[in-house]
């Protein structure tokens, strides 16, 4: 993945750019362009924060990080530019299917671009369905790659993503909580109270709770504990294979509509995902052993009605 000049394949561009639950849900189409073009050089472009994810997995062979410029970067606007069109790409499939990346279509002209496969005009391969917004991601996904002459698309398997938990000595009975979410959409959120009260209950059961997310959600972690001194707290500590081996070993997850569920669910762990009326999950729920709890207020959920929710292991 170092962009080394490669010669004699045919070159490959999947545009993904973020954020973790759609990288997630975009792995099984990534397996089925894979299988689809075997002898192909698979390049991915997408943001920093998932190069990780994306480098571990089996379905591409370089990554690109797009630099996102603003409209008045127009020197980075231009190195973008020779980046795609010096690519070489005979196909590009455009997993983001936004207003930036189909403008990528645009930037790549003028002249002979390259086969494309997303919702930009004029495109060889438009995903054009009129109800394509209203479609859950994975089918939505699906559907572009069979109009671009891809058949079955499988679901996704994290299988490969693998990582040794034995500095975090964990118990043999514990359960994933993920009480955070976007800083910018906080109605998505059940309250840190709520996954206190759902700590005290798993304890109760002999099942220790693990709290998991990121830096800046240390304060939700805090609030829990305050419940349930207990439970473990391993937020901002996790890599996105350590969050997926947690989830293999976990007898259950319960978390918001965030990211690492999706990732969680995508391992097999039995989860519980918590929606308000902030998000759809028609739309977008992770796929799996999966359970949705749904309020339009998230604090009007009761951590009885959670816990009632959870496997009957527990």
């Amino acid at each position: 993945m170092n962009g080394a000049e490669v010669t004699g394949a045919e070159r490959i561009l999947v545009i993904k750019l973020g954020a973790l639950g759609d990288i997630v849900q975009a792995l099984g189409p990534l397996a089925a362009i894979r299988r689809h073009h075997p002898r192909a050089h698979i390049t991915a472009l997408t943001t920093t924060p998932f190069v990780p994810l994306l480098g571990a997995s089996p379905y591409v062979d370089d990554i690109w990080i797009d630099p996102r410029p603003r409209a008045w970067q127009l020197g980075t606007w231009l190195s973008l530019r020779r980046k795609l069109r010096g690519g070489r790409f005979g196909r590009v499939y455009d997993l983001q299917t936004s207003g930036r990346s189909s403008f990528y279509f645009r930037l790549l002209g003028p002249g002979q671009r390259p086969e494309w496969s997303g919702i930009a005009t004029g495109g060889s391969h438009p995903h054009s369905n009129p109800r394509r917004d209203f479609m859950h991601t994975i089918e939505r996904q699906a559907e572009q790659l069979r109009d671009a002459g891809i058949g079955a698309v499988p679901p996704t398997d994290v299988s490969w993503l693998t990582a040794d938990l034995a500095r975090y000595a964990l118990p043999s009975r514990f359960a994933l909580l993920v009480p955070g979410g976007s800083a910018a959409r906080l109605q998505k959120r059940w309250p840190a109270a709520g996954y206190g009260a759902l700590a005290t209950r798993l304890l109760a059961r002999g099942v220790t709770p693990v709290v998991i997310g990121i830096a800046s959600e240390r304060p939700l972690a805090a609030t829990i504990r305050a419940s349930c001194p207990e439970a473990r707290d391993l937020t901002g500590q996790t890599s996105f294979a350590e969050i997926a081996a947690l989830a293999r070993q976990a007898k259950a997850a319960v978390g918001n509509d965030t990211g690492p569920m999706h990732l969680i669910a995508a391992a097999g762990c039995p989860s519980v995902v918590l929606f308000s009326a902030d998000s759809d999950p028609a739309l977008c729920a992770p796929r799996g052993q999966v359970t949705v709890l749904r309020r339009a207020d998230l604090a009007q959920l009761s951590a009885d009605e959670v816990a009632a929710a959870l496997p009957p292991v527990l």
